[in-house]
């Protein structure tokens, strides 16, 4: 299986940008806090949650 950079960058800065949010959720889940989450970063949860299509299509 060919390694793709471009995947693997992007996964890890997506991660470093939602390092915060993933961190409050995790420690005290509320859904306030998964609505504020995903309101003030929208499109790095939506990288999330595509990359699994992106790893289909780009490998």
């Amino acid at each position: 299986m060919k390694l793709n950079y471009y995947l693997i960058i992007l996964l890890s800065l997506v991660l470093i940008d939602l390092s915060t949010e993933l961190r409050i959720l995790f420690d005290h889940f509320t859904f306030n806090s998964l609505y504020f989450a995903f309101a003030k970063n929208p499109l790095g949860f939506f990288i999330l949650f595509s990359y699994p299509y992106l790893y289909k299509k780009l490998n």
